[in-house]
């Protein structure tokens, strides 16, 4: 009896590690879960919950971050980059792999108005989250506190631009400092080979969309 009871007691404060079935399509798609392969990287999915754009969920069933292999590696590389430069940062990741069907409640979101250049249409093959190859990210110091960056992850608008950040430091909507941490940012992802995006400081490809199209397979 002291046995059984042992177990049950075991069992009980043991959690159980399941995967979603949306986790487990990302399996079967050859990505992997980022923070398997670095525990130091911090995730942070901004779209598990509602404080996002659209005002919405829209990962119930994905609270992970996936990627495909080789931009995997490559964002593992970028975080070491920076601890090298800084011990106690990280990189904060809040999107990565993203499936085309959340890819097209976005776009219903914003079609039809100015908003929609930060949107990828899903009609045309959608963006490079939607193979793995993209990620949303930024940095947290030594206590993790995202540094900051002029605007909110997210933030659809002119100050979140990364080809004008001179202008805005100038005219006060940045300050020196901001910009300072977005270039860190644009310099460890460049470096371990990510390109950054004009229109938003926090997103990076690692290929192009004619090479996803071409080469990868798309995440329905």
């Amino acid at each position: 009896m002291k046995l059984i009871s042992w177990l049950v007691c075991l069992w009980v404060s043991v959690p159980i590690l399941s995967q979603s079935r949306m986790e487990l399509y990302l399996d079967s798609l050859g990505l992997v879960n980022v923070a398997k392969l670095d525990t130091t990287l911090i995730i942070d999915l901004m779209y598990t919950r509602a404080d996002n754009f659209t005002g919405k969920v829209l990962y119930e069933e994905l609270h992970q971050a996936y990627l495909h292999p080789e931009a995997a590696k490559a964002l593992l590389d970028a975080q070491q980059r920076l601890r090298k430069l800084h011990p106690g940062y990280s990189l904060v990741i809040y999107d990565a792999a993203r499936p085309m069907s959340v890819q097209q409640k976005m776009w219903d979101v914003v079609k039809g108005t100015s908003r929609n250049i930060y949107v990828s249409n899903p009609a045309r093959g959608g963006g490079l989250h939607n193979y793995g190859l993209a990620v949303d990210v930024s940095i947290a110091d030594e206590k993790g506190r995202p540094l900051p960056m002029g605007t909110k992850v997210d933030h659809l608008g002119k100050e979140a631009h990364i080809d004008t950040e001179e202008a805005m430091v100038s005219q006060g909507v940045l300050t020196k400092q901001e910009r300072e941490n977005r270039l860190l940012l644009r310099r460890v992802m460049r470096e371990a080979g990510y390109k950054p995006l004009r229109s938003e400081w926090w997103h990076f490809n690692f290929r192009s969309r004619e090479e996803a199209k071409r080469n990868y397979q798309v995440i329905k």
